[in-house]
């Protein structure tokens, strides 16, 4: 699938230029730190220095973009351009002024790329399948490792560790690992903390694959010390509303209905002022992405769409619960990508 040619149709600009790391990825498929991509109604080209350049022309071999070495002027790359399409959220002030400089019109690719890249093909689905996969396995294989005095970094490494040995190639983002109290912030820094009985444990994951990312959630006990009572009726509500998403949600569905099934499940058991994140987001080959599954988005979600489930509720300074699996659209249902245990777990 030629993913540059059907981004020069949708953006319709004289050129589409391309320079961001994720997106030249996108394009061409390989992950480099280095490189601009130029396509008109012509060919694409995928401008690059000599560390890149050998191993881009083999991997890009037969395809519709050829490989050119990058001589050090953008100037001359752009020469007898009137007009350029670039990513406007995603490219530099400097950046821009320095394009504009070269007496360029610039107008903006990004809400293609985001159309583009929110429906995905099946080489990324499998890909991100694959990253799912990883992920799981790892999970699974890390419960029986998990012991009293650990701290939290030493179970995030846990995780990582076995994510690689499952065929990842990295991680997605930074591991959150979070014991007890620690949960109640959604994105806490994993830290030195020492695993205790019965503690909470929130461990938000995940890995790449080919450069496509899952995204998981899982939260449990160690150990249970009978003390954490609204932590069981709580979760029991979170995985109720995690599960209503996959019930419920068709395709046609907007962001805004789909954040819905969760939230007004939670806000009818008082819940719902907890629950201070939006369901979801797109996942690819960036893990935040489009579509957006929130109280106010009207993205509307379509077949062959990764995104995330996750609800969850945070009680600052005692505990939090998220429960998220990476899911798509599929003959119009959800299928769940991540698939571990989401039962309570006391380990």
């Amino acid at each position: 699938m030629d993913n540059s040619r059907t981004l020069f149709e949708m953006v319709g600009a004289e050129a589409v230029f391309t320079e961001q790391p994720d997106l030249r990825q996108y394009l061409t498929g390989l992950e480099t730190s280095f490189g601009y991509i130029l396509t008109d109604k012509n060919a694409t080209v995928f401008y690059t220095d000599s560390r890149y350049f050998e191993g881009a022309k083999k991997a890009l071999a037969g395809k519709d973009i050829e490989v050119k070495l990058y001589e050090g002027s953008l100037e001359k790359i752009l020469k007898g351009y009137k007009e350029i399409a670039i990513p406007l959220a995603k490219t530099y002030h400097t950046d821009f002024e320095k394009l504009a400089g070269f007496g360029i019109k610039i107008v903006d690719s990004g809400k293609a790329f985001d159309e583009i890249m929110a429906v995905k093909h099946g080489y990324e689905i499998e890909n991100i399948r694959l990253a799912c996969n990883a992920a799981d396995n790892a999970f699974v294989s890390l419960l029986p490792r998990i012991k009293e005095g650990m701290s939290e970094n030493d179970v995030a490494a846990e995780l990582e560790y076995l994510m690689r040995k499952n065929g990842a190639s990295g991680t997605s983002f930074s591991t959150i690992v979070a014991f007890e109290k620690n949960s109640s912030v959604p994105h806490h820094e994993t830290g030195s903390d020492k695993l205790k009985f019965g503690d909470i444990v929130l461990i938000d994951f995940g890995c790449r694959v080919n450069g496509y990312c899952s995204d998981c959630t899982r939260t449990f006990l160690f150990g249970d010390d009978k003390k954490h009572g609204n932590f069981k009726t709580a979760y029991s509500h979170v995985l109720k509303a995690h599960m209503l998403v996959k019930e419920r949600l068709v395709a046609g569905d907007s962001g805004k209905i789909a954040d819905g099934y969760a939230r007004d499940y939670l806000k009818a058991n008082g819940l719902d002022k907890f629950f201070t994140h939006a369901l979801g987001h797109g996942i690819g080959i960036n893990v935040h992405e489009k579509p957006v599954l929130s109280p106010r988005s009207e993205d509307i979600l379509l077949n062959n769409m990764v995104f995330s489930d996750e609800p969850g509720v945070y009680f600052a300074g005692e505990f939090g619960i998220r429960i998220e699996d990476t899911v798509m659209l599929s003959g119009g249902k959800v299928v769940s990508l991540t698939d571990s245990d989401k039962n309570l777990i006391i380990l």
